[in-house]
């Protein structure tokens, strides 16, 4: 499995006392270095960590590959058409949540999922739907055009090493199952860590992980670059 790695908590930290420490550019060359897959950032319409010149600056970078998450909003969508990333993950957003809570809901706003990914596969921009392990959710995506879903794993994350885990993890993998029947190539993430990642190599022909909060926090112990391989190892890698 290929690693993509959130760098929106390096803005986080900056934000939490202004100026340009920890520097998100940096970060993102670090990703680079390491040879990630992906750089992920989440440009939340209230801005709260990543700013609208972070991705900007990132886009710049040579030879990396942008993944922007966002809502499903006009602005949003005009901003990804001006920028053009090289993917964008369709995201649900609430001004009050902490993170993602959920997946996002394409069947009930199945017409705007439509209109608003058109002009994005137009422009070659990859598209992804966040979603829950729903097949109905999964069904509707497959309507829209886009090529990737990219499975919410959080109540797999929070259920590991519970009696739950084993049930919400086969949510999981047979979500994954039933959208590769519909020709959709499969990406996950949230909560995913390094003690829990291990199992998502039991899911066939999963593509991505995207891991952002449990690469940084790691980070803060070993640096970033040592964070990154270490989890970059156990994608990896499929023993545990």
């Amino acid at each position: 499995m290929l690693l993509g790695v959130n760098i929106d908590h390096v803005a986080t930290l900056r934000n939490a006392r202004g100026g340009n420490e920890p520097d998100v550019l940096t970060a993102a060359r670090i990703c680079k270095v390491c040879e990630v897959e992906s750089i992920t950032t989440h440009l939340r319409e209230d801005r709260r960590h990543i700013k609208d010149a972070d991705v900007e600056a990132i886009r710049k970078l040579p030879r990396v590959r942008l993944n922007l998450e966002m809502a499903m909003t006009k602005e949003m969508q005009e901003i990804a058409l001006k920028l053009r990333p090289h993917a964008v993950c369709i995201v649900p957003e609430k001004r009050q949540e902490v993170t993602t809570e959920g997946g996002l809901d394409v069947a009930g706003q199945l017409d705007w999922a439509i209109e608003f990914t058109k002009p994005l596969i137009e422009k070659n921009i990859e598209v992804s739907f966040f979603i829950d392990p729903d097949v109905h959710q999964i069904a509707a995506v497959s309507k829209t055009g886009a090529p990737f879903i990219e499975l919410h794993t959080g109540k797999y994350s929070e259920a590991f090493g519970t009696e739950e885990e084993e049930k919400c993890f086969q949510d999981l993998k047979g979500a994954a199952l039933f959208a590769q029947n519909f020709g959709l190539k499969v990406n996950a993430g949230h909560g995913l860590n390094y003690q829990n990642v291990h199992r998502m190599h039991e899911i066939p022909n999963l593509v991505e992980l995207n891991i952002g909060h449990s690469i940084i926090s790691r980070a803060v112990f070993v640096g970033l670059e040592q964070a990154i391989k270490e989890m970059k190892s156990l994608c990896e890698n499929s023993s545990k």
